[in-house]
């Protein structure tokens, strides 16, 4: 099958949630389900990354809301490994056997593990669910990474499946004995290596609507067997996504090989696009080059950049508008004013044409995190007078 770039985009953008009346139906919930995997991050600028991702696809829904539909008694949802560190949806729990064995048989990640792992696990059973700040906290006082010994063996111990995550209290996980919190059915469906990449890729698909094999690689953060393993389900058809060829996605104006879910083939995407800012770790962007591919788009965070060598900004967000990316803005909250620090449209992109879904962008933002005031501070004088 031969898909146009634009008619791939509107596909990913239906994927996505972003396009379409249908995709705020069922709220967080169906939308974590959508999307197979919302990232965290602890940089809060506007709001955290997970309600940001809810945000621009559900509208000015209550953070409090956001937060009850994804940290749920009973568990809806809970936190592992996917592209990175993510909430994923609860009956996904199987499908992870394949990194927890692998985590097991490594006998590590980032940290030597200590010796008091077993105790910490006997801690829990005994006395139910534990944060760090139970067992002395989770820093040694060095950089963000010098954890404690009890920090090193929880996380160990959520890695290879024993505990798991399924709400937080403020913004530190809860650790709670895998047996208890996820339910039994679940809990006791072991799949194979195989069995856990054929149903992840469908899952990795149904997300991003149209994907070459490396976004899909970059969406599970597969490497060496697994990587072949998700390979051999695209070829050999066990995944059920179909080949397609999509036109403009070359940069020599070829075509390129990719794969689609069938059940997004099988209806043209119509409706209203959405128009919003779009985090950083927000999977529509998850793969810069795909970001590039797909949107023409050109895509860093320079959240890491020293400050005087940045270009767009400390958190830059672009603005999703049309179904494009058309414009990126660097914001920041003093009190209840939003503060545009930079904001800037795409080379191309009329002022006349997309200023008022700048404003609209901009303004609802603000609005749902609270602001009653916007202020730019550096912008092109003919957006400036769109925006203000």
């Amino acid at each position: 099958m031969h898909l146009t770039a634009d008619d791939a985009r509107r596909l990913i953008l239906r994927a996505q949630g972003l396009l379409g009346a249908d995709a705020r139906k069922g709220g967080t919930h169906a939308m974590l389900r959508r999307l197979g995997a919302v990232q965290l991050d602890t940089v809060s600028v506007l709001a955290r990354s997970h309600e940001l991702v809810a945000y621009a696809r559900l509208g000015a829904v209550g953070r409090q809301k956001i937060e009850r539909a994804y940290w749920h008694n009973p568990a809806r949802s809970f936190e592992y490994w996917c592209h990175a560190a993510c909430i994923l949806p609860i009956e996904h729990w199987p499908l992870y056997a394949f990194r927890r064995r692998a985590y097991r048989e490594r006998g590590l990640r980032w940290h030597q593990v200590p010796d008091s792992v077993d105790k910490l696990l006997d801690q829990v059973r005994e006395h139910g669910p534990i944060t760090t700040s139970d067992v002395g906290g989770a820093k040694n006082g060095g950089p963000w990474w010098d954890w404690s010994e009890s920090k090193i063996g929880l996380e160990w111990l959520l890695d290879i499946g024993e505990l798991v995550c399924t709400r937080r209290v403020g913004w530190r996980r809860v650790y709670d004995l895998a047996e208890r919190a996820v339910p039994a059915d679940l809990l006791g469906d072991d799949l194979s290596d195989e069995e856990c990449i054929v149903r992840l890729a469908a899952v990795a698909g149904r997300s991003l609507g149209v994907a070459t094999t490396a976004d899909l690689v970059d969406y599970l953060r597969v490497r060496n067997h697994h990587r072949s393993l998700l390979e051999e389900a695209l070829a050999g058809g066990a995944a059920g996504l179909i080949p397609v060829e999509v036109s403009g996605w070359s940069p020599k104006g070829g075509t390129t090989r990719a794969w689609a879910d069938p059940v997004a083939l099988a209806t043209p995407p119509k409706g209203r696009h959405r128009s919003t800012l779009v985090s950083p770790f927000d999977s529509l962007i998850w793969h810069r080059g795909r970001t590039s591919r797909v949107f023409g788009f050109d895509y860093t965070l320079e959240l890491y950049v020293p400050k005087h060598k940045r270009v767009h900004g400390y958190f830059t967000m672009p603005i999703l508008a049309g179904g494009k990316l058309i414009g990126r803005v660097d914001p920041a909250r003093e009190g209840t004013t939003f503060v545009a620090r930079q904001i800037g449209l795409e080379p191309g992109i009329s002022v006349s044409r997309w200023g008022s879904a700048v404003h609209d962008a901009l303004h609802e933002a603000a609005s749902w995190v609270g602001c009653d005031t916007v202020r730019i501070e550096r912008a092109d004088p003919a957006l400036l007078t769109h925006v203000t």
